[in-house]
């Protein structure tokens, strides 16, 4: 079959790989209808990480049941699923407590495991033709039968869960001024759960225009770019004071506009606790932070040899002195997936606006480099294989 494989720094080809197999009783193959390209599979896609070449990248997989272990009884052929992009086994301590996110079982040494991804355990992802669920009765949401809300649904995999996650992590309540730095595929999924939620004012953080656009049209977010000034005062200037909650959608490859470059996006442009430091000024005294965004303990590619393992200059001291609080970790999809699942079934919430592009699984280089490029007008892209 057909699947996108990762060749090197800046480089994935679509290539024959193995079909997968039933490899344990409670395992299902399911044909993949939609997945999707995440900005975390950009860190691998850039050499920061520790990826070898070879790995199948996805971790955000939706498709039908075509084949079904002994074991699964909850699931049949033709059923429409899509899979978080944990890997868990539904019976470990964490598991059982709803960390779904740091499963114990399923990658040994590490707490957590995931579809096509770096140090995630051995599960090859979805962005292919077929795809292996393990512990698929734990693992795989059963979906309306037919195509309707695919690109909604899609987005339970990882990014409507996940930005929905971040509001959590920041303990964000109706009435809330939440500050939400990215307007990335999960910031901008953050902003809509605010919205949702009842957040009285929302503001987005960014430098992409046609991001910060997303944001203001279907979130209500009051939009700040980074690039225009100081993202902090800009946000106290417009709020008249701190905020309450705030959420870091960015992760450790954030751009400081403080730094110049001759590209955007220039690695020299990057320092990783920027975000962090910003949230710690623009949240009040006590308020609560949620940090979705991706940071590592090891990164090949940092500014500065403290960031390489994974040390940041955080302003700690500060932090202590206004006594918030802050939430850390990826998401545990399926403590959310269900109920978002319903959402949009009810018509309650249609996250499928972020989706900017869907196209076959051939042009995934292109859209690989187009997306890590920051392209105007590439938000989230679909693969259909």
């Amino acid at each position: 079959m057909d699947a996108v494989v990762y060749k090197g720094e800046h480089e994935v080809a679509v290539e024959e790989v193995d079909e997968p197999e039933i490899e344990h009783p409670n395992d299902v193959i399911i044909d993949i209808t939609t997945t999707c390209i995440c900005g975390s599979d950009l860190h691998m896609y850039e050499g920061r990480t520790a990826a070898e070449p070879g790995i199948v990248f996805g971790h955000e997989n939706m498709g039908i049941v075509t084949e079904v272990g002994d074991a699964v009884s909850d699931l049949e052929e033709g059923d429409r699923v899509v899979a978080p992009f944990n890997v868990a086994c539904g019976f470990c301590e964490n598991c059982e407590n709803g960390y779904t996110g740091f499963c114990t079982n399923v990658n040994p040494g590490f707490a957590g495991g995931a579809y096509g991804y770096v140090a995630m355990g051995p599960y090859k992802g979805g962005q292919a033709e077929q795809l292996r669920i393990p512990y698929a009765d734990f693992n795989a949401l059963k979906l309306p039968e037919g195509d309707e809300h695919e690109d909604s649904f899609a987005l339970l995999a990882d990014i409507f869960p996940t930005g929905w996650h971040g509001t959590e992590l920041a303990n964000l309540e109706p009435g809330d001024s939440v500050a939400i730095y990215g307007a990335g595929p999960v910031g901008l999924m953050a902003a809509y759960s605010a919205k949702i939620k009842g957040a009285a004012e929302i503001y987005s953080v960014d430098r992409v225009p046609s991001r910060l656009e997303l944001a203001e049209e279907h979130c209500d977010a009051t939009t700040i770019n980074f690039e225009e000034g100081d993202p902090v005062e800009q946000i106290m200037d417009e709020h008249g004071g701190e905020v309450d909650k705030g959420v870091d959608a960015v992760g450790y490859q954030a751009i400081d506009p403080e730094k110049e470059a001759d590209d955007a996006y220039d690695p020299a442009r990057e320092n990783p606790a920027v975000v962090l430091n910003n949230l710690i000024r623009t949240v009040k005294p006590t308020g609560e932070l949620g940090i979705p965004g991706l940071y590592v303990p090891e990164d090949p590619g940092a500014p500065d040899e403290m960031a390489a393992q994974g040390r940041l200059g955080i302003d700690f001291g500060l932090l202590f002195e206004k006594g918030q609080k802050l939430g850390t970790g990826q998401c545990n999809v399926k403590s959310y997936n269900r109920e978002l699942r319903d959402l949009i079934i009810e018509g309650r919430a249609d996250p499928s606006w972020v989706v900017s592009h869907r196209v076959g699984l051939e042009e995934a280089p292109e859209m690989y480099q187009a997306f890590d490029d920051r392209e105007e007008g590439v938000t989230k892209v679909l693969l259909e294989p």
